[in-house]
Protein backbone atom coordinates (compact mmCIF):
# COMPACT_ATOMS: atom_id res chain seq x y z
CA UNK A 1 0.00 0.00 0.00
CA UNK A 2 1.70 3.33 -0.88
CA UNK A 3 2.06 6.36 1.67
CA UNK A 4 -1.38 8.40 -0.17
CA UNK A 5 -3.16 5.15 0.58
CA UNK A 6 -2.00 4.61 3.60
CA UNK A 7 -2.57 8.41 4.88
CA UNK A 8 -6.08 7.77 3.20
CA UNK A 9 -7.03 5.18 4.86
CA UNK A 10 -5.77 6.17 8.68
CA UNK A 11 -7.26 9.52 7.90
CA UNK A 12 -10.70 7.38 7.29
CA UNK A 13 -10.45 5.08 10.50
CA UNK A 14 -9.70 8.27 12.45
CA UNK A 15 -13.02 10.02 10.77
CA UNK A 16 -14.83 6.37 12.25
CA UNK A 17 -13.78 6.98 16.02
CA UNK A 18 -14.89 10.69 15.77
CA UNK A 19 -17.91 9.85 14.43
CA UNK A 20 -18.74 6.71 16.74
CA UNK A 21 -17.94 9.35 20.02
CA UNK A 22 -18.47 7.91 23.49
CA UNK A 23 -20.08 4.52 22.50
CA UNK A 24 -16.70 3.95 20.56
CA UNK A 25 -14.46 5.24 23.03
CA UNK A 26 -15.69 3.21 26.17
CA UNK A 27 -15.04 -0.01 23.79
CA UNK A 28 -11.19 1.48 23.70
CA UNK A 29 -10.91 3.10 27.26
CA UNK A 30 -7.89 2.41 29.37
CA UNK A 31 -8.37 -0.55 31.68
CA UNK A 32 -9.98 -3.08 29.21
CA UNK A 33 -8.17 -4.99 26.38
CA UNK A 34 -6.24 -3.49 23.45
CA UNK A 35 -8.36 -3.38 20.29
CA UNK A 36 -8.32 -6.15 18.46
CA UNK A 37 -6.08 -6.86 15.14
CA UNK A 38 -9.29 -6.95 12.96
CA UNK A 39 -7.93 -7.68 9.49
CA UNK A 40 -11.28 -7.51 7.51
CA UNK A 41 -11.26 -4.24 5.34
CA UNK A 42 -14.50 -2.87 7.09
CA UNK A 43 -15.95 -4.32 10.24
CA UNK A 44 -18.54 -3.17 13.58
CA UNK A 45 -19.31 -4.98 16.45
CA UNK A 46 -22.98 -4.22 18.26
CA UNK A 47 -24.64 -4.66 20.98
CA UNK A 48 -27.87 -6.34 19.98
CA UNK A 49 -29.84 -5.30 23.02
CA UNK A 50 -28.73 -2.01 23.39
CA UNK A 51 -27.12 -1.16 19.78
CA UNK A 52 -24.27 0.52 21.36
CA UNK A 53 -20.94 0.05 19.59
CA UNK A 54 -18.57 -2.36 20.87
CA UNK A 55 -15.75 -2.33 17.67
CA UNK A 56 -16.17 -0.18 14.45
CA UNK A 57 -13.62 0.01 11.27
CA UNK A 58 -15.05 2.20 8.34
CA UNK A 59 -18.47 0.87 8.85
CA UNK A 60 -20.16 3.51 6.78
CA UNK A 61 -18.90 2.97 3.52
CA UNK A 62 -21.18 1.30 0.79
CA UNK A 63 -19.26 -1.93 -0.18
CA UNK A 64 -20.46 -5.25 -2.74
CA UNK A 65 -21.80 -7.61 -0.20
CA UNK A 66 -21.76 -10.83 -1.89
CA UNK A 67 -23.87 -13.55 -0.39
CA UNK A 68 -24.85 -11.68 2.03
CA UNK A 69 -27.51 -10.36 -0.43
CA UNK A 70 -29.08 -13.88 0.33
CA UNK A 71 -30.49 -12.72 3.65
CA UNK A 72 -32.20 -9.60 1.98
CA UNK A 73 -33.55 -12.40 -0.48
CA UNK A 74 -35.01 -14.61 1.87
CA UNK A 75 -36.81 -11.33 3.91
CA UNK A 76 -38.43 -10.64 0.71
CA UNK A 77 -39.84 -13.51 -0.17
CA UNK A 78 -41.13 -15.01 3.17
CA UNK A 79 -42.77 -11.07 3.27
CA UNK A 80 -44.26 -12.00 -0.02
CA UNK A 81 -45.95 -14.83 1.52
CA UNK A 82 -45.47 -17.80 -1.23
CA UNK A 83 -46.29 -21.04 -0.38
CA UNK A 84 -42.71 -22.82 0.91
CA UNK A 85 -44.20 -25.80 -0.30
CA UNK A 86 -44.49 -25.10 -4.15
CA UNK A 87 -42.59 -26.77 -6.08
CA UNK A 88 -40.13 -24.68 -8.20
CA UNK A 89 -38.28 -26.25 -11.25
CA UNK A 90 -34.70 -25.03 -12.16
CA UNK A 91 -34.62 -23.17 -15.55
CA UNK A 92 -31.44 -22.72 -17.98
CA UNK A 93 -32.11 -19.27 -17.01
CA UNK A 94 -30.97 -19.88 -13.52
CA UNK A 95 -27.90 -22.03 -14.68
CA UNK A 96 -26.83 -18.95 -17.29
CA UNK A 97 -27.18 -16.41 -14.50
CA UNK A 98 -26.12 -17.90 -11.53
CA UNK A 99 -23.16 -20.00 -12.75
CA UNK A 100 -21.77 -23.63 -11.54
CA UNK A 101 -24.10 -25.92 -9.39
CA UNK A 102 -25.28 -29.16 -8.37
CA UNK A 103 -29.05 -28.40 -8.88
CA UNK A 104 -28.96 -29.51 -12.24
CA UNK A 105 -31.67 -27.69 -14.98
CA UNK A 106 -35.03 -29.53 -14.77
CA UNK A 107 -34.53 -30.03 -11.07
CA UNK A 108 -37.39 -29.19 -8.75
CA UNK A 109 -37.80 -28.09 -5.58
CA UNK A 110 -39.77 -26.80 -3.19
CA UNK A 111 -39.42 -23.08 -2.68
CA UNK A 112 -38.23 -23.83 1.57
CA UNK A 113 -35.74 -25.99 0.09
CA UNK A 114 -34.46 -23.34 -1.96
CA UNK A 115 -34.52 -20.54 0.71
CA UNK A 116 -32.72 -23.12 2.84
CA UNK A 117 -29.75 -24.04 0.38
CA UNK A 118 -29.59 -20.02 -0.19
CA UNK A 119 -29.19 -19.55 3.11
CA UNK A 120 -27.02 -22.46 4.43
CA UNK A 121 -24.82 -23.32 1.92
CA UNK A 122 -24.86 -20.18 -0.54
CA UNK A 123 -26.43 -21.90 -3.18
CA UNK A 124 -26.85 -19.33 -6.01
CA UNK A 125 -29.05 -20.85 -8.26
CA UNK A 126 -31.20 -21.61 -5.77
CA UNK A 127 -31.32 -18.01 -4.35
CA UNK A 128 -31.78 -17.34 -8.36
CA UNK A 129 -34.59 -19.05 -8.28
CA UNK A 130 -36.44 -17.28 -6.10
CA UNK A 131 -35.93 -14.22 -7.61
CA UNK A 132 -36.82 -14.85 -10.86
CA UNK A 133 -40.18 -17.17 -9.42
CA UNK A 134 -41.11 -13.84 -6.67
CA UNK A 135 -44.70 -12.89 -7.93
CA UNK A 136 -44.17 -10.37 -10.84
CA UNK A 137 -40.82 -11.80 -11.55
CA UNK A 138 -36.99 -10.29 -11.13
CA UNK A 139 -38.31 -6.67 -11.96
CA UNK A 140 -40.87 -7.00 -8.70
CA UNK A 141 -38.25 -8.72 -6.94
CA UNK A 142 -35.77 -5.76 -6.97
CA UNK A 143 -38.00 -3.56 -6.49
CA UNK A 144 -39.55 -5.48 -3.25
CA UNK A 145 -35.68 -5.61 -2.14
CA UNK A 146 -35.01 -2.38 -2.09
CA UNK A 147 -38.19 -1.19 -0.54
CA UNK A 148 -37.02 -3.61 2.17
CA UNK A 149 -34.04 -2.01 2.20
CA UNK A 150 -35.69 1.47 2.77
CA UNK A 151 -37.75 0.23 4.76
CA UNK A 152 -35.26 -0.56 7.11
CA UNK A 153 -33.28 2.00 7.22
CA UNK A 154 -30.55 0.97 5.30
CA UNK A 155 -29.35 4.17 3.92
CA UNK A 156 -26.82 3.11 1.68
CA UNK A 157 -27.90 0.10 0.86
CA UNK A 158 -29.02 -1.27 -3.20
CA UNK A 159 -30.10 -4.28 -4.53
CA UNK A 160 -30.03 -5.38 -8.64
CA UNK A 161 -30.33 -9.18 -8.02
CA UNK A 162 -30.86 -12.04 -5.29
CA UNK A 163 -27.81 -13.72 -5.45
CA UNK A 164 -24.91 -11.23 -4.39
CA UNK A 165 -22.97 -12.29 -7.58
CA UNK A 166 -23.00 -8.57 -8.72
CA UNK A 167 -20.55 -6.18 -7.64
CA UNK A 168 -24.10 -3.51 -8.14
CA UNK A 169 -25.61 -4.95 -4.66
CA UNK A 170 -24.08 -2.99 -2.12
CA UNK A 171 -24.55 -1.72 1.92
CA UNK A 172 -22.30 -0.94 4.77
CA UNK A 173 -21.66 -2.43 7.88
CA UNK A 174 -24.01 -0.05 9.67
CA UNK A 175 -26.67 -1.02 6.73
CA UNK A 176 -25.92 -5.12 7.67
CA UNK A 177 -26.54 -4.55 10.81
CA UNK A 178 -29.96 -3.99 10.63
CA UNK A 179 -30.26 -6.69 8.15
CA UNK A 180 -29.03 -9.19 10.43
CA UNK A 181 -31.19 -7.95 12.76
CA UNK A 182 -34.36 -7.97 10.62
CA UNK A 183 -33.42 -11.63 9.57
CA UNK A 184 -32.50 -12.69 13.22
CA UNK A 185 -36.24 -12.16 14.02
CA UNK A 186 -37.07 -14.37 11.59
CA UNK A 187 -37.21 -17.94 13.03
CA UNK A 188 -37.15 -19.73 9.47
CA UNK A 189 -34.13 -17.28 8.65
CA UNK A 190 -32.69 -18.59 11.61
CA UNK A 191 -33.24 -22.39 11.69
CA UNK A 192 -31.81 -22.37 7.69
CA UNK A 193 -28.90 -20.20 8.38
CA UNK A 194 -27.08 -22.19 11.12
CA UNK A 195 -28.48 -25.81 9.81
CA UNK A 196 -25.11 -27.74 9.61
CA UNK A 197 -26.68 -29.60 6.44
CA UNK A 198 -28.83 -30.27 4.46
CA UNK A 199 -30.10 -33.33 1.93
CA UNK A 200 -32.38 -32.81 -1.72
CA UNK A 201 -33.56 -35.42 -3.64
CA UNK A 202 -32.27 -35.32 -7.60
CA UNK A 203 -34.15 -38.07 -8.75
CA UNK A 204 -33.21 -41.60 -7.26
CA UNK A 205 -30.51 -40.19 -5.51
CA UNK A 206 -30.00 -36.83 -2.73
CA UNK A 207 -27.37 -34.40 -2.87
CA UNK A 208 -25.95 -33.79 0.75
CA UNK A 209 -25.14 -29.88 1.10
CA UNK A 210 -23.42 -28.16 3.81
CA UNK A 211 -22.92 -24.51 5.68
CA UNK A 212 -20.24 -22.07 4.34
CA UNK A 213 -19.70 -20.90 7.66
CA UNK A 214 -17.87 -24.33 10.06
CA UNK A 215 -18.87 -21.92 13.01
CA UNK A 216 -21.75 -23.43 13.22
CA UNK A 217 -20.88 -26.44 14.13
CA UNK A 218 -18.63 -25.61 16.91
CA UNK A 219 -19.85 -26.46 20.42
CA UNK A 220 -18.39 -23.14 21.85
CA UNK A 221 -20.38 -21.10 19.53
CA UNK A 222 -23.62 -20.26 19.79
CA UNK A 223 -25.33 -18.33 16.27
CA UNK A 224 -28.82 -17.23 15.83
CA UNK A 225 -28.29 -15.95 12.49
CA UNK A 226 -25.09 -16.34 10.14
CA UNK A 227 -24.24 -15.48 6.46
CA UNK A 228 -21.20 -15.46 4.30
CA UNK A 229 -20.26 -14.29 1.34
CA UNK A 230 -17.40 -13.94 -1.35
CA UNK A 231 -16.63 -12.55 -4.94
CA UNK A 232 -13.90 -11.27 -6.29
CA UNK A 233 -15.27 -7.28 -5.42
CA UNK A 234 -16.49 -8.06 -2.37
CA UNK A 235 -13.82 -10.29 -0.79
CA UNK A 236 -14.60 -12.28 2.04
CA UNK A 237 -17.77 -11.39 4.06
CA UNK A 238 -19.42 -12.82 7.29
CA UNK A 239 -22.50 -11.71 9.27
CA UNK A 240 -23.41 -13.30 12.66
CA UNK A 241 -25.96 -12.86 15.66
CA UNK A 242 -24.24 -14.42 18.38
CA UNK A 243 -23.86 -15.13 22.36
CA UNK A 244 -20.43 -13.92 23.31
CA UNK A 245 -20.17 -13.86 27.20
CA UNK A 246 -23.59 -14.18 27.77
CA UNK A 247 -24.28 -11.01 25.54
CA UNK A 248 -26.06 -10.39 22.19
CA UNK A 249 -23.74 -8.77 19.72
CA UNK A 250 -23.66 -8.55 15.68
CA UNK A 251 -20.56 -9.30 13.89
CA UNK A 252 -19.88 -7.77 10.46
CA UNK A 253 -16.82 -8.08 8.74
CA UNK A 254 -16.21 -7.13 4.90
CA UNK A 255 -13.71 -7.75 2.22
CA UNK A 256 -10.89 -10.08 4.63
CA UNK A 257 -8.55 -10.53 2.00
CA UNK A 258 -7.86 -14.42 2.98
CA UNK A 259 -10.17 -17.24 3.07
CA UNK A 260 -10.02 -18.17 6.81
CA UNK A 261 -9.68 -14.33 7.68
CA UNK A 262 -12.84 -13.90 8.29
CA UNK A 263 -13.34 -16.50 10.87
CA UNK A 264 -10.00 -15.61 12.17
CA UNK A 265 -11.15 -12.14 13.01
CA UNK A 266 -14.58 -13.35 14.20
CA UNK A 267 -12.43 -15.40 16.71
CA UNK A 268 -10.15 -12.07 17.43
CA UNK A 269 -13.33 -10.22 18.36
CA UNK A 270 -14.37 -13.29 20.67
CA UNK A 271 -11.17 -13.18 22.70
CA UNK A 272 -11.42 -9.61 23.13
CA UNK A 273 -14.53 -9.42 24.22
CA UNK A 274 -13.99 -12.46 26.90
CA UNK A 275 -10.48 -10.58 27.90
CA UNK A 276 -12.42 -7.33 28.48
CA UNK A 277 -15.50 -9.03 30.45
CA UNK A 278 -12.35 -10.16 33.03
Amino acid sequence: MGICCRARYALAIALSTVLLGTAFASAASPGQAPRPEVRSSAALVIDAADSSVLFAQRDDVAVPVASITKLMTALVVLDAGQSLDELVTITREDARKAGKSRLATGMRLTRGELLHLALMSSENRAAYALGRSYPGGMDAFRRAANAKAIELEMSSSHFVEPTGLSSRNVASARDLVKLVNAAAANPIIRQYSTDQHHSVKAGRTSLEFRNTNNLVARPDWDIAVQKTGYTLAAGQCLVMNTMIEGRSVIIVLLNSFGKYTRVADARRIRKWMEAARN
